[in-house]
């Protein structure tokens, strides 16, 4: 079985088609989730890109596998995986695959996709490296313009600078854009993996449709903006809610810019998802012009989500809502019958799934479980309610998520904590923390957490034993032999 990952950054589900949205031409993923299985409650280990990519290497959580903050922001935690650490590249290639990687890494800093075994060019960063030699060198080439951008979008920071990048016009015809280069890297290596005949994994990691956007006129004016309904979030008072995402905000800049700013913006990030369609569509043609459909799994997901002015957010941050825990996820197995399932199933569980279609022990991926079952239409006992975390950003921020059909507890350690009745309030606007009516499903969620964080290993529970109503504690939270059984009081 050849293996075929397609995957976007910080990309949220209600651009595509298939996941409900009228407006945004996504014709290729809308075709792939209709000729196969799409997830509609996927989920995102964790709300950041190095994290989330180096969960989908090893099918363990951040927590276990320790590389908990992006390269660019990293405030002292590991930057790359152990030397030990089992990865599922290392499993396929034991059993002969080949092995391509075109596009986005940022799975650490000093060792690459190489190290990994991966074919393709080496491309470091979190955003496209227009300045790359090969990218050059594909311009070149084809006599296609360089890189040139104007008009850009940005706000004012609280200490009066410009803001960051949020987007700007691109003077390139699409054909230079980077993502029409990947899609050209990624049809060349099908192209000689289909000549070699040996089985193969071929994973191509848009940059995009991260911020900023940075689109040609074609795209960047695709879509009017009277079209763009705000998202109910943008009326967020951060009342009651932990003051950093006030403070986030504040650095993203977003009061600071007129309304018709953000729905522009939110219009020039629709484009951006048109464009990487359409490059996805060049792939997935091709695949079906070599005859290797049949014998491909596709995967298409994304690292985690984005604000786009939700809760007067951009990017990603510590807040965790579903506009950037909740991806798209979209497999394809040949001879499987297309469907729609709402299970609860996560990026991690990716991992398990490519081990077992190539034939390998999925055991090693401790947190991830294979979606096959579910694929194959099967109904096993699965997973009720899904955890998740955080570990900071520009600085350590730890949160722990668990949430069920119907409500979401996040536990903030430094400030309050959140309970949102995702039926009542599917926009998260209220804090429900502290209503008393929900002290019942608070304790029990709260319990279900501590149980989880502690089955698994994950040390955040030690904070959660005297602070929070877990119940009467079986264990010394001291960690200490002060109290034995031959003490006397």
């Amino acid at each position: 079985m050849n293996l075929l990952f397609l995957m976007t950054d910080q990309h949220r589900v209600d651009t595509l088609g298939a996941y409900g949205n009228p407006h945004v031409a996504t014709p290729n993923l809308d075709r792939l989730a209709a000729t196969g299985t799409r997830f509609d409650r996927c989920y995102t280990p964790t709300a950041i890109c190095t994290p989330a990519r180096a969960s989908l290497l090893t099918g363990q959580s951040p927590f276990r596998h320790q590389v908990l903050a992006n390269q660019e922001r990293n405030v002292g935690y590991l930057e790359d995986l152990r030397a030990d650490a089992f990865t599922f590249p290392a499993a396929l290639r034991a059993k002969g695959y080949q092995l391509g990687l075109i596009g986005k890494w940022h799975a650490g800093s000093n060792r690459n996709a190489a190290s990994y075994g991966f074919d393709g060019p080496d491309l470091p960063g979190w955003h496209n490296p227009v300045d790359h030699p090969d990218y050059l060198a594909y311009l070149r080439e084809r006599d296609l313009p360089p890189y040139r951008i104007s008009d850009p979008i940005r706000g004012t920071t609280p200490n009066g600078n410009p803001g960051n990048l949020l987007a700007a016009r691109l003077h390139q015809p699409v054909e230079a854009t980077f993502e029409h280069y990947l899609a050209t890297r990624a049809i060349e290596h099908l192209e000689r993996y289909a000549e070699d005949g040996r089985p193969f994994f071929l994973a191509t990691h848009f940059f995009g449709p991260h911020l900023p956007y940075l689109l040609p006129d074609e795209y960047f004016d695709r879509y009017d903006p009277d079209l763009v309904e705000l998202p109910p979030s943008i009326a967020e008072t951060f009342e009651g809610k932990p003051p950093v995402q006030r403070n986030y905000s504040a650095h993203w800049t977003f009061d600071t810019m007129p309304i018709e700013v953000t729905r522009k913006l939110i219009a020039v990030y629709w484009g951006y998802v048109t464009l990487i369609d359409e490059q996805i569509g060049r792939i997935l043609t091709r695949l079906d012009e070599l005859g290797l459909t049949d014998r491909t799994s596709v995967f298409f997901t994304a690292d985690h989500g984005e604000f786009t002015g939700a809760h007067r957010l951009h990017d990603k941050g510590p807040a965790m809502y579903e506009d950037i825990y909740r991806i798209p996820g979209i497999v394809r197995v040949p001879g499987e019958t297309p469907q729609v399932r709402d299970e609860f199933v996560t990026l991690t569980d990716c991992t398990a799934t490519i081990l077992e279609l190539a034939g390998c022990d999925p055991s090693p991926a401790v947190d991830s479980r294979s979606l096959l079952p579910l694929v194959r239409g099967e109904h096993p006992a699965w997973r009720t309610e899904l955890t998740a975390e955080f570990h900071g950003h520009h600085f350590p921020y730890p949160q722990r998520m668990i949430r069920d059909d119907r409500y979401k507890l996040v536990v903030n350690p430094e400030s309050v904590n959140e309970l949102y009745d995702l039926v009542a309030d599917p926009h998260e606007l209220v804090n429900r923390y502290a209503h008393p009516e929900l002290r019942p499903v608070r304790r029990r969620l709260m319990r279900r957490l501590y149980d989880l964080l502690r089955e698994r290993g994950d040390n955040f529970y030690h904070w959660m034993t005297p602070m929070y109503d877990i119940g009467a504690s079986d264990y010394d939270p001291t960690l200490s032999a002060f109290e034995t059984e031959g003490t006397t009081t």
